[in-house]
């Protein structure tokens, strides 16, 4: 069964570790190998896990951590989701989508906005799954990543009695 909850403060490690693993995969081979190295060896999550602590989301299934997501700014973008590698296509990643709508839509937010590398069909067809419409595609440079990357930029109107 899958249940989305707050992260808890001894599970830093473990989610830090899932948010490498999908960003190895879905990624690690858009970047240059300098920044995809510098990333491995630091684990840019931990650090973001520690900070955002129970306003990162956790799906869980079957008792075992999935995935996280978070609204890293507490406004309507869903800043992040990320699902480990062996979870995916088992639902954690909707699950945690549509907590997060419901969290922003608690905020009288009207709609909710994501960001996908544009190379990652997966996550795409995910969102426009859930309902959201492409706003915008562009190619930037990306100051975290050190490289241009071609961004697709959606949203979805929200119902706010969710």
């Amino acid at each position: 069964m899958m249940l989305v909850r707050a992260a808890l403060p001894q599970e830093a490690d473990a989610l830090a570790q899932i948010g490498l693993a999908a960003w190895r995969k879905g990624i690690k081979p858009l970047v240059p190998a300098h920044v995809a190295a510098a990333t491995e060896q630091k684990n840019p999550f931990l650090p973001f896990v520690r900070e955002l602590g129970p306003r990162i989301l956790v799906a869980e299934l079957d008792g075992e951590p999935a995935g996280l997501g978070a609204r890293e700014h507490d406004d309507d973008v869903i800043s992040d989701i990320w699902v480990a590698p062996a979870f995916e296509g088992r639902g954690a990643g909707s699950a945690l989508i549509k907590a997060l709508e419901a969290q922003i839509a608690e905020r009288g937010y009207r709609q909710a906005a994501i960001q996908v590398a544009a190379w990652n069909e997966r996550a795409l067809k995910l969102y426009q799954h859930l309902g959201y419409r492409v706003l915008w595609r562009k190619v930037a440079f990306d100051p975290i990543l050190q490289t241009e990357l071609e961004k697709i930029g959606l949203s979805k109107a929200l119902r706010l009695d969710q």
